[in-house]
């Protein structure tokens, strides 16, 4: 068995799909739009064969994500080295998004930050 894929309920749909692909090497299809009830979609696919559906719709309840919460922490992506995961981080910092952990060694021997991204949802970076 394997997860066949993730998805992620945003508001700006665009905005996130292109995080996705700039930041993450991701690679998006042309979307998909249902004009009865206005849901948008685009699958995001991975090197690896992971893949991300990012999704909108109508009327949204957006709650406050507090970064200690119950349901999925994050989501996390594997880069290939120590060295990328300083690179990507720094790059995400001077971006403007939040570091709010790392880059460091974990006590279960993961090399890694996390950053708060696409509207307030972690993103982990992992070597």
């Amino acid at each position: 068995m394997k997860i066949e894929h993730i998805a992620l309920y945003v508001n700006d749909l665009e905005k996130a799909r292109d995080f996705f692909v700039k930041y993450l090497g991701g690679t998006s299809n042309n979307g998909y739009h249902n004009p009865k009830t206005d849901f948008r979609s685009y699958f995001i696919s991975f090197e690896d064969g992971a893949r991300l559906e990012v999704m909108t719709k109508p009327d949204l309840k957006d709650d406050e994500k507090h970064l200690s919460r119950t349901g999925y922490a994050h989501v996390a992506f594997s880069v290939g080295s120590k060295e990328k995961v300083d690179f990507l981080t720094a790059t995400l910092k001077a971006d403007g998004y939040e570091v709010v952990s790392g880059p460091r060694t974990t006590g279960d021997g993961y090399y890694e930050s996390c950053i708060v991204a696409v509207e307030g949802n972690q993103i982990e970076i992992t070597e």
